[in-house]
């Protein structure tokens, strides 16, 4: 059996961050992966730059490459150099080599197939002899469950990444999770331990097999990503978004981006992708969100006694009349109270939203143009209906957002958006949709439609929507971001097809979970495979935004 807590090169006499369950006995010199910060060249795309740590000779600087990802029983050939340039002839060494690795210090060559037991995260330190440059070479072997004899993960505190992306280990009773309450959970992250709460999350997508999950961390352990996601530090809450109905992987992210990109003003939810075990098996690659609560109101600036309310279903139309035309027996049909006093089921807990819809649905029409912008922000739903049409949101609506505002004095009401699968080509049981579909929402919302019959507003929603095709969020704008995404999760992401693929290509046929709620899934003739998926989405993305620079007013 491998020791993998000696697999990570850190500061000399590192010492274990509290509540972090690392091994004890590291060497001196050598960290045992745990703390929260990643060692210099973890950053999951780069190395550490290759260049000779400071104050060594510069006869050598060392060339150590990008890090290196395989799976277990796969083979690698890993060479180390000195830069054009360098004095004499180098010899070089390396620390901490991985049992079965062989290194040959004349050619700087490492030869090494690992072991069914070997799957970590290995940080090498590398050295050249005379002039005494180091860097670190770094190696990733994922976890090859499907392997004759495999052995499952030996040490998740070691196992930070897996082809690049962190790592979220789970690990719950022998009960389960539940969809009615959060259980005792734990979680291993990049080398620190924490003990947690958690619980399934969705309605119709319950139905899932790779389900979604809500990750609930104590006070004093708030959770942070060092890396990905921009400044997604000390989250109480996180929320692993399943990407089983999304098999270009990047749909909720791509939409979150944007929505960030349209405006600096915008409430924002930040996401990463990530990696998920549980139980030490592997589950697949999630998308990785903000949690929707008080504590991210007031990281964007709103107090914490905010209002937040879920728009659940497409009842939350701002209408008096539901969806079906019949009348609601109250206004606060289709919502959800999140945050806010007074709180759910409690008397008047609806009445301040309860408030704009009754101002959408019975104001004159010029009450409404003269009135709208004292009670809501009129950038955020103006951009709310550009970026539904623009992604052709074809769930989200009216349902799948989120409305919060601040109770001070002269604040308004604030739009948040939510749970976008059902975006750019294809609705929430992933049915296609066309690029070239015109569709306003204008019988779905009736804020939309109050808004797009007021010129004072349509012709604002306009200008703004033409400026955004042109600049934010033009063409290559966004086809860059989805380069940028490619290239991060491509390898997980064909990893978690080959899992998941046979479930997906089945799900909500006769007599399965999936058929309630989703009775068209089968009516499509083909699935695509991740590649394929993502050569449809860039299609559809260059489709869709010719026929848009033709078709806004």
């Amino acid at each position: 059996m491998v020791c993998l807590c000696w697999v990570a090169c850190g500061a000399p006499d590192a010492t274990n961050s509290p509540g972090d369950e690392s091994l004890p006995g590291s060497p001196p010199g050598v960290s045992d992966g745990g703390g929260d910060v990643p060692d210099a060249g973890d950053t999951p795309t780069q190395s550490d730059g290759g260049a000779a740590d400071a104050g060594t000779s510069p006869g050598c600087t060392l060339v150590v490459g990008p890090p290196r990802w395989l799976l277990e029983g796969e083979s690698l050939t890993a060479q180390v150099s000195c830069a054009p340039g360098a004095d004499g002839v180098p010899t070089f060494s390396v620390e901490n080599l991985p049992p079965g690795a062989t290194f040959d210090g004349a050619s700087g060559t490492l030869r090494w197939t690992p072991g069914r037991d070997q799957a970590a995260v290995w940080l090498l330190r590398v050295r050249e002899v005379h002039s005494g440059a180091t860097d670190t070479l770094k190696i990733g072997v994922a976890e090859n469950e499907s392997a004759p004899g495999n052995v499952r993960i030996v040490d998740p505190q070691a196992y930070t990444e897996e082809y690049g992306l962190p790592v979220i280990h789970l690990s719950y009773g022998p009960t389960g999770l539940t969809a009615g309450g959060y259980r005792t959970a734990h979680v291993v992250y990049r080398g620190k331990r924490y003990d947690i709460e958690a619980k399934y999350r969705g309605s119709s997508s319950s139905a899932f097999p790779k389900r979604s999950i809500t990750l609930k961390f104590a006070d004093e352990q708030l959770f942070t990503e060092p890396v990905m996601g921009e400044d997604f530090t000390d989250r109480k809450r996180i929320v692993l978004v399943s990407t089983f109905n999304d098999n270009s992987y990047l749909r909720t992210r791509l939409a979150f981006d944007l929505w960030a990109k349209m405006s600096p003003r915008h409430l924002r939810l930040h996401a990463f992708s990530a990696i998920v075990y549980a139980n030490n098996r592997y589950v697949g690659l999630y998308t990785v969100a903000d949690h929707a609560d008080k504590r991210l109101l007031a990281r964007e600036g709103l107090s914490t006694k905010a209002d937040l309310f879920k728009a659940v279903d497409a009842n939350a139309n701002f209408s008096r009349l539901r969806r079906d035309g019949t009348a609601k027996s109250w206004l606060g049909e289709g919502l959800a109270k999140e945050e806010g006093r007074p709180a759910a089921g409690q008397p008047h807990s609806f009445d301040t939203f309860a408030s704009l819809i009754a101002f959408t649905a019975d104001a004159t029409d010029g009450g409404f143009r003269d009135g709208l912008a004292g009670r809501a922000d009129l950038h955020d739903y103006m951009d709310w209906w550009i970026f539904n049409t623009l992604i052709l949101g074809t769930d989200s609506h009216s349902k799948n957002a989120y409305h919060a505002r601040d109770p001070s004095p002269g604040k308004v009401w604030r739009f948040l958006p939510w749970d976008l699968d059902a975006s750019f080509g294809q609705n929430f049981d992933t049915t296609r949709t066309s690029p070239q579909e015109w569709k306003t929402f204008a019988t779905n919302n009736l804020l939309f439609a109050r808004m797009l019959a007021e010129p004072t507003f349509s012709d604002a929603m306009h200008a703004r929507y033409r400026a955004f095709l042109a600049n934010e969020l033009n063409v290559h704008a966004v086809q860059s971001l989805v380069e940028g995404y490619v290239r991060e999760i491509a390898p997980s992401a064909r990893r978690d097809w080959a899992k998941w693929r046979s479930s997906y290509v089945v799900f909500g046929s006769a007599g399965t979970n999936g058929e309630a709620n989703f009775p068209n899934w089968q009516s499509r003739d083909h699935f695509n495979s991740y590649d394929e998926e993502v050569e449809f989405l860039r299609e559809w993305i260059n489709a869709r935004w010719q026929m848009l620079g033709s078709r806004v007013p």
